[in-house]
C-alpha cells in the first residue's frame, strides 16, 4: 500500500523517478500509445529507450490509475512481438547484404551481424527467447534470425514466448514496486552482468551437451561403418 501511495504521488506531481524522465513527456501526451510505439521501434531493431523503462513507467501510471495494467500488458506484448516479426520479415526478404548497407544508420555494423548470427546458428530459439531480457541483443535478433533463415515457426513461436515473459516481468516489477523502483531498478542494472555471465555459462554448458551427444552418435555411426566394411572384408576372403 505504501509502494502504491507512493507511485500516485510521483504522478500526481507529473514527476517519474529519474532514469524514467525520458518516457514522462510521451506517456503525458499520447498514453499508452506510446508504450506501443517505443516498443514496436525498439524491436523492429531501431535505437530507441529500453523498453523496459516504458513498460515500468506504463505500470507505474496503471498504478496511480491513470492507465488499465492489463491494457498496459497486452499493449506491451502485441508491439514487442510486431516489431520482431517485422524486423525478421526485413532481415529474411533484404538479406544480409540490406543490412550490413543500412544497418550503420540504426547502429548495427558487420561484426554486430557475424557475432549475433553465429549465436543464433548455434542456439536457434533458445536464444531468442533469452534475447529479451538483454538490451542490445533484442533489438537485432528479429533482423538476425531473418538473415539466418531460422525456420520462421520456431521464430514466431520463440518470439511470442520471449515476449510474454520479458513483459510480465518489467510490467509486474512496475506495478507491485511503486515508488521502490528507483532501488530495485538499480540493483537489477548492477547486477545484470552477473545475470548475463549466468545465462551464457547456461548456454554453454547446454551446447557443450550437445556436441558431445552429435560427437557420440557420429562416433557410433563410424565405428558401424568400420564393423560392416570388416564383416564385408572378411567374408569376401572367405
Amino acid at each position: 500500500m505504501l509502494a502504491r501511495a507512493t507511485a500516485l504521488a510521483l504522478v500526481a506531481h507529473q514527476q517519474l523517478p529519474g532514469f524514467l524522465a525520458t518516457v514522462q513527456g510521451p506517456l503525458d501526451h499520447y498514453g499508452i500509445w506510446a508504450i506501443g510505439l517505443l516498443l514496436l521501434l525498439e524491436n523492429i531493431g531501431l535505437p530507441v529507450i529500453p523498453g523496459e523503462l516504458a513498460m515500468i513507467a506504463g505500470a507505474i501510471y496503471a498504478g496511480s490509475g491513470q492507465l488499465n495494467i492489463v491494457a498496459v500488458g497486452v499493449t506491451s506484448v502485441i508491439a514487442s512481438f510486431a516489431g520482431s516479426a517485422i524486423g525478421y520479415v526485413i532481415g529474411r526478404a533484404g538479406g544480409r547484404a540490406l543490412v550490413t548497407r543500412y544497418g550503420r544508420y540504426v547502429l548495427i555494423r558487420e561484426h554486430h551481424l557475424d557475432r549475433a548470427e553465429r549465436t543464433v546458428d548455434r542456439y536457434g530459439w533458445l536464444i531468442i527467447i533469452v534475447a529479451r531480457f538483454i538490451i542490445g541483443l533484442r533489438e537485432l535478433s528479429g533482423i538476425i534470425a531473418g538473415t539466418a533463415r531460422m525456420n520462421p515457426v520456431s521464430f514466431l513461436i520463440s518470439s511470442a514466448v520471449g515476449a510474454v515473459a520479458w513483459v510480465a516481468t518489467w510490467v509486474s516489477l512496475g506495478y507491485l514496486a511503486g515508488g521502490h523502483i528507483v532501488a530495485i531498478y538499480g540493483d537489477l542494472t548492477r547486477y545484470a552482468i552477473y545475470v548475463a555471465i549466468a545465462v551464457a555459462v547456461v548456454l554453454a554448458a547446454w551446447a557443450g551437451y550437445r556436441l558431445r551427444k552429435r560427437r557420440r552418435a557420429r562416433a557410433a555411426d563410424e565405428s558401424a561403418t568400420d564393423s560392416a566394411h570388416a564383416e564385408g572384408a572378411r567374408r569376401r576372403v572367405e
